[in-house]
């Protein structure tokens, strides 16, 4: 077997591993996404930023909750470079006076983080159910491929 089709065959198999704990996880994570969407959740977050409440720093806790979600499910692979990296600049921020006159610069990250981990949990709820690797790729099961290495 030539190199590509051992990275190839690897790649699937990981592929199918990936979809193997996405059926056995989608009700937690079903939950998770669902406790994300809700009032406190979801709605009081967004609020917290426009209204420029310190509240809104609570909203890290529900980002790192899903991106260890997210790291079980593919716990060999790590998670997509620039997915890391907006995670890192919008987590591990504590409240500071200061930080009010830099509201933008500094609670901004905080909600792109939670957005784009919001939205790879609610790819892996809506294609948890899957047997197998769908064929054309929707571009939201290939948007999680891509958070795992596998596209």
């Amino acid at each position: 077997m030539s190199d590509f089709g051992a990275r190839e065959g690897h790649r699937e198999a990981a592929e199918i591993a990936l979809l193997g704990r996405l059926r056995e996880r989608g009700s937690s994570l079903a939950d998770l996404l669902a406790k994300c969407s809700d009032h406190w959740g979801y709605e009081d977050p967004v609020y917290r930023f426009y209204h420029q409440s310190f509240k809104v720093y609570e909203i890290q806790r529900q980002t790192e909750s899903i991106v260890a979600a997210l790291v079980e499910l593919g716990p060999d692979r790590p998670l997509n470079e620039w997915f890391a990296d907006i995670v890192r600049l919008g987590t591990g921020k504590q409240f500071a006076a200061e930080h009010n006159a830099r509201w933008l610069e500094v609670t901004r990250p905080m909600l792109e983080a939670f957005f784009h981990a919001r939205f790879f949990l609610e790819m892996a709820v809506r294609y948890s159910k899957l047997e197998s690797p769908p064929r054309p790729l929707p571009s939201g099961y290939a948007a999680l491929l891509y958070l795992y290495g596998l596209r």
